[in-house]
């Protein structure tokens, strides 16, 4: 039996996604007969911006927010599932009841992003059917509503979404180590998951200190990074460095490209800024521990700019030699230490 009720996860994320009644729209239908042209000259621009090679044909897709919410869900379930293998022990009606509250939790995590992600990149843990497996994915009712809200010219808006997801394509298939290393990220937080004894004792204490610091009870790392024992939080630290900078690398192209491309590029750019900064969802990225992500943008595209302004802009191409040449959070935050280190 699994460790986390899916089905339930499925069933929540469905019901907390709902509908957008622009997915039944005609703008709905034109928006995923353009998708593949606007992929198609992304891809080339994007290419051409990196230096990384585009291989192969991905499939493109404009999803309503209920088939995003659902794809993710299985692909959690798939990323997840040597994490389940781990955590199989015990039995009984508390398994039962833990199972459905990580599904619960998952759902509505899940089922409220699908309201807010404009597109996604689906290679890291494809499909056993491989359907999913090389997805540029674009959600189509949340770029349709950015559109009608801000009043985008939808054929800029679109392309500069599509801009984003085929730089973070060729960050996966252009560097053949990795995907690999990024699953090898997560089965390292599986394997330090053991019961931690004294964990709420540790946990009690650090919160403490926090409120004695003057610092937040919990931090950017949300409750995954409160519950994390030292040996999760230094792999924590080395999943939020690499995922600030394929952020902050995609959104520096997508800029790129847009400002030269695009008439718009300006308004959009901080039309989105300043979507990201919404106090009225500061809580709940806090909580969740989503709040780095909102930063990862933001950081990442410093490092990216640090790095440019320091040695040039090919001095980022050492970042894809290998895993060793990856910058630590620390060097995110300080690219003349990453510059010093990798020479």
């Amino acid at each position: 039996m699994s460790a986390v009720h899916w089905p339930l996860a499925a069933r929540i994320a469905r019901r907390v996604a709902g509908t957008q009644p622009l997915e039944d729209s005609y703008h709905f239908a034109r928006f995923a007969q353009q998708a593949p042209t606007l992929v198609e000259r992304a891809a080339t621009l994007a290419a051409a911006e990196t230096g990384l090679e585009w291989t192969g044909v991905p499939q493109v897709a404009v999803v309503t927010r209920r088939e995003w919410a659902l794809a993710n869900i299985a692909g959690f379930g798939r990323l997840l599932s040597h994490a389940e293998s781990k955590l199989d022990g015990g039995s009984g009606l508390g398994k039962r009841l833990a199972g459905r509250l990580v599904g619960a939790e998952v759902g509505a995590l899940v089922g409220m992003l699908s309201r807010r992600v404009l597109g996604q990149y689906e290679l890291v843990v494809p499909s056993e059917d491989d359907t999913l497996g090389d997805t540029v994915m674009f959600v189509g009712a949340n770029v349709l509503a950015m559109e009608r809200q801000h009043e985008f010219r939808p054929d800029e808006f679109r392309f500069w979404v599509a801009l984003h997801e085929c730089t973070h394509r060729l960050q996966f298939t252009g560097v053949p180590w990795l995907r690999g290393y990024f699953l090898e990220l997560v089965d390292g937080l599986v394997d330090s998951s053991a019961p931690e004894p004294g964990r709420m004792r540790r946990v009690t204490g650090e919160m403490r200190a926090a409120a004695a610091a003057g610092r937040p009870l919990i931090d950017e790392s949300g409750l995954m990074g409160l519950f994390a024992t030292p040996d999760q939080k230094v792999l924590l630290e080395r999943v939020q460095a690499l995922m600030a900078l394929l952020e902050g690398h995609g959104h520096v192209v997508m800029d790129r490209i847009g400002a030269r491309e695009l008439v718009t590029q300006d308004r959009m750019a901080r039309v989105l800024k300043m979507r990201r900064k919404d106090p009225r969802t500061a809580a709940f990225f806090r909580l969740t521990g989503l709040e780095m992500k909102m930063r990862q943008y933001e950081m990442g595209e410093r490092f990216i700019l640090g790095v440019e302004r320091l040695a040039g802009f090919d001095a980022l191409n050492a970042v894809w030699d290998s895993p060793e040449e990856l910058p630590t959070l620390s060097e995110i935050q300080d690219p003349q230490r990453w510059l010093e280190r990798v020479g």
